[in-house]
């Protein structure tokens, strides 16, 4: 009889840790040009954010884009299907063809944050996204936070960095290869 039991009880275990593993919260993993940027999302922040960023990482949208905007002790900016041809003149001002309704909440802009780009509308916020790498309290509740950096901020710091244009375009793209999502 304990035989059988403790048969059940090490099934509903591994049913358990099995089932908590499918169903844990996803994360992305941004392959680029000069290292792998690994994002854990804040979906109790802002879920449809998070929704909205899986959605397209699935579908391939952010796949050869590029990081169009970096500014040195601010921010890497990326999520611009308009990066993916050879003009620059166009790059920023794309996205999928929808905005999406801001979910401002109390996350701080700290280093290694993720947070949605947008127009002057708080609504307007569609694929494009930004990462701060250094606090940036002025941000918090005008952008919507839903996101961090786990793991590649060393590479967020290289891609900062790279030699830009006049409009903070890097000169040499750093492309975005592949956004995967995992852990869903």
């Amino acid at each position: 009889m304990k035989k059988p039991f403790a048969a059940v009880v090490a099934g509903c275990c591994l049913w358990v840790w099995f089932c908590g593993a499918a169903f844990a919260d996803p994360k992305a993993v941004i392959e680029t040009s000069m290292g792998n940027i690994e994002i854990v999302f804040m979906p109790d922040k802002a879920p449809g954010h998070v929704k909205n960023f899986v959605d397209l990482a699935q579908k391939g949208f952010y796949d050869e884009t590029t990081f169009h905007r970096v500014i040195p002790g601010f921010m890497i900016q990326g999520g611009d299907p308009n990066t993916k041809n050879e003009d620059r003149s166009d790059d920023g001002f794309g996205g999928p063809g929808y905005g999406i309704q801001a979910e401002f909440n109390d996350a701080t802009h700290a280093r290694g944050i993720l947070s949605m780009a947008r127009s002057s509308d708080p609504n307007s916020a569609g694929s494009q996204f930004f990462i701060v790498v250094k606090d940036s309290p002025f941000l918090d509740g005008q952008y919507t936070v839903f996101g961090k950096v786990a793991q590649g901020m060393d590479v967020v710091d290289k891609i900062v960095n790279v030699p830009r244009d006049r409009r903070d375009n890097p000169l040499q793209k750093v492309v975005m290869k592949k956004v995967s999502i995992v852990g869903k």
